[in-house]
């Protein structure tokens, strides 16, 4: 074992078995965006969902704007250090334009809520949202898609402290290949 797999306490979702599920995710989103995909932008969450990201979009049938936006509500830690702030904006116009929203994990749905009112708010014709966790056990706050919106999920998850494919405890981890849970004496 390395330094890095001493540190998990199992792994819940292999790098096999992710390849395959953004596979399906993304033949499911050609099928419902293909025929309105010239005017679809992609907005990646920094920095956790950039490994999916790059994963999903090339296995996506037709040319994709990329834009990234950062959110902040979580400090060093585990806990959210207080409501979602925009930090660092989309560069691309998005008014008139269908917007997947690409996320590593939907928690309380807190950040989600933020962002696709701000993104609605910037003119966007539909906001979708594509997730490659959900949390729907720590759900605090119903999200609104806008438009024709849908919700595309990778896996769901059990209310466990996950790290890897671009997933964090304080900026490490990031680089594990498959999804695990972290040991808690490491993080409490």
């Amino acid at each position: 074992m390395t330094g890095l797999e001493n540190t998990i306490e199992r792994i819940l979702w292999t790098e096999q078995q992710i390849s395959e599920r953004v596979s399906e995710i993304a033949s499911q989103i050609n099928d419902d965006f293909n025929g309105s995909s010239s005017s679809m932008v992609v907005v990646g969450v920094a920095t956790g969902a950039f490994l999916f990201l790059a994963d999903l979009v090339r296995k996506f049938t037709w040319p994709v704007s990329v834009d990234f936006i950062r959110v902040g509500s979580y400090g060093s830690g585990t806990e959210s250090s207080g409501a979602p702030r925009i930090s660092s904006d989309i560069k691309i116009d998005i008014k008139g334009k269908h917007v997947l929203v690409v996320e590593d994990i939907v928690d309380t749905g807190n950040t989600l809520t933020c962002l696709i009112s701000h993104l609605a708010s910037k003119g966007a014709s539909s906001v979708s949202v594509c997730s490659f966790l959900d949390k729907p056990a720590r759900r605090k706050v119903h999200f609104e898609l806008v438009g024709e919106g849908k919700f595309y999920r990778g896996f769901e998850c059990p209310d466990y402290f996950v790290v890897g494919y671009g997933m964090d405890y304080a900026e490490l981890y990031r680089n594990l290949p498959y999804v695990g849970v972290l040991k808690p004496e490491l993080y409490k």
